[in-house]
């Protein structure tokens, strides 16, 4: 009896050790860093990309594509659908996101327009609303959500002295020197900001006129709204080339709660002496008080003391070229499209004074980066080379290093290289030719 007891316990003990041997070795594997392993994006079921779009002729309607986003997919990289505006000109900006109701904000530079979109059945997108002039300004350009669920925008102009007549001579847009819009028949005059809801009803509106600095070319490009802190930051950059007298150095801050214009401040040039010129995107870093601006002359900017009345700003970073479009901050990286090296670039942004690339991907000689944005989840970009390749890519984004790579299975059915052509072909709602894309987004 006693030996068959000292078996018994003793397997019992023996089970006891191995089930404590089997959960450390779980402990230690779920504990052990991955950064080294390289891995790609989980397919993503359901998966769209949003593709503001216009004909290349401007003579068929704008319209916003839907592509098929999910790697998974037997028709991944395929137009699956569109909806037309029913206007055409020259399409631009969407949110960098599409909204939590799935909604999307998309504008028309030229015709001065913007559409609100309803993505939220992706095969079945539908347009809601548009507008036009807001709160006495024209031509919108950023719109930011805000938390109250307003909209927070940027109008360049002021809309009683800037009109955009369809026979006056073309010119290129900001950043986009091939794309063409129409030069306005009088000099510019300067825009503002806009509280308002989704549809264009103003909540409040606020001129970016600044009567303490001497340069009177200011055009609010884009915005960041900073809430934590009651700020707002704008850049100034025109869109239109004709304005050869803008330099737009200038950034501007504000109060948030009630739009006021508290400081505009010019940026510093660079080693080569023109970084500061053509003030771009504003993005807030992961600290959440320090700002990162990039400039169309291809400048990266660290922008600090926002709350202050002295708010500070310095180049830290450069670029090769000019027209360095929109970018992208992600956790603690800085994507960076670089059209002259024909590139994409990540810079690591964890010392946000000493930025250094950690990775880019390359492209063909005939593409010029322009847009990006994101997925929800941080492993996906979109890209597009809108006035010059008319292509998109999807490229595939690894958070923990950095790495970028072009997914070469996003493609055409026919073609052995990666990325999906708008030239030429037959687009769902009757249009046939070639479609320029700008805003991309995915869903969400």
């Amino acid at each position: 009896m006693a030996v068959a007891a000292l078996a018994q316990h003793s397997d019992i003990w023996n089970a006891m050790i191995s089930a404590m041997q089997n959960l450390l070795a779980g402990v230690i594997l779920a504990t052990l860093p991955t950064g080294g392993i390289p891995t790609s994006p989980k397919p993503q079921p359901n998966s769209y990309l949003f593709v503001w779009a216009g004909d290349s002729a401007r003579k068929s309607s704008d319209f916003l594509a839907v592509i098929d986003a999910d790697p998974a997919s037997p028709s991944y990289g395929r137009v699956l659908a569109t909806v037309a505006t029913g206007a055409s000109g020259t399409p631009h900006h969407t949110e960098a996101t599409v909204a939590a109701d799935g909604h999307l904000l998309a504008n028309d530079f030229t015709l001065g327009r913007t559409w609100l979109f309803d993505v939220s059945q992706p095969r079945h997108p539908r347009v809601l609303a548009g507008f036009g002039d807001v709160g006495g300004f024209s031509h919108p350009h950023t719109f930011a959500r805000l938390a109250n669920g307003n909209v927070l925008a940027t109008f360049q102009y002021r809309a009683d002295e800037t009109r955009m007549p369809s026979d006056s001579a073309a010119t290129g847009m900001r950043g986009m020197p091939n794309m063409k819009m129409e030069s306005p028949t009088a000099p510019h005059v300067t825009g503002g900001l806009v509280e308002m809801n989704e549809r264009g009803r103003v909540i409040m509106e606020r001129s970016a006129v600044d009567p303490v600095v001497r340069d009177k070319l200011l055009y609010p490009y884009s915005v960041l709204p900073m809430p934590a802190m009651d700020r707002a930051v704008s850049t100034t950059t025109d869109m239109n080339l004709a304005d050869s007298a803008s330099t737009a150095e200038w950034v501007q801050f504000w109060r948030l709660s009630d739009l006021k214009l508290l400081r505009s401040v010019a940026l510093s040039p660079g080693p080569r002496g023109d970084e500061n010129k053509y003030t771009g995107e504003p993005r807030l870093l992961e600290d959440g008080h320090s700002v990162y601006i990039h400039t169309f002359n291809c400048g990266l900017y660290l922008v600090q003391d926002i709350a202050s009345p002295q708010p500070v700003a310095k180049f830290v970073y450069g670029f090769k070229g000019v027209d360095c479009g929109v970018p992208i901050q992600t956790s603690h990286y800085w994507l960076q499209t670089v059209p002259q090296s024909h590139a994409l670039v990540a810079l690591d942004i964890r010392d946000p004074a000493h930025p250094r690339e950690v990775s880019r991907v390359m492209f063909g000689n005939d593409e010029f980066p322009h847009w990006v944005a994101i997925d929800r989840a941080g492993r996906r970009v979109v890209l597009n080379s809108a006035g010059h390749g008319s292509r998109l890519f999807v490229i595939n984004f690894d958070p923990r290093n950095g790495a970028l790579a072009i997914d070469q299975k996003f493609r055409d059915a026919d073609s052995t290289h990666p990325g999906v052509s708008m030239s030429g072909r037959s687009w769902p709602g009757g249009f046939n030719g070639t479609a320029v894309p700008h805003g991309s987004v995915f869903s969400n």
